[in-house]
């Protein structure tokens, strides 16, 4: 039985594009025990992202400027809860201000 979203697990990582030194700080839910596979995913999704052109976002930007190869990617710690892990990673944001997570400014 699937638990209720409030109680999943989720994950508080980070992207870092190794030729600007710039980061973004993300949250994606955990399928199960499966941290490594759920990272990957949210990684794959933000490359078809900014491959398609769908979003102006600089994390987009930045992957179709200087390539996926160019990132690292790490987690950073594991939330219970939709809420907790949402509010981690405001605070995480807030703290270390990532170059990556906001949108461009027209």
């Amino acid at each position: 039985m699937r638990k209720k979203r409030s109680d999943r697990n989720h994950i508080i990582y980070k992207l870092t594009n190794t030729v600007t030194n710039e980061t973004y700080i993300g949250v994606t839910v955990v399928s199960g025990r499966a941290y490594l596979k759920s990272l990957r995913s949210r990684w794959i999704r933000h490359i078809y992202k900014a491959k398609i052109g769908m979003t102006e976002y600089p994390i987009s930007i930045s992957i179709r400027t200087h390539g996926e190869e160019s990132f690292t990617r790490e987690i950073i710690t594991l939330v219970k809860g939709k809420k907790s892990a949402f509010q981690v990673e405001s605070e995480l944001i807030n703290e270390i201000k990532p170059a990556l997570n906001t949108r461009m400014q027209h």
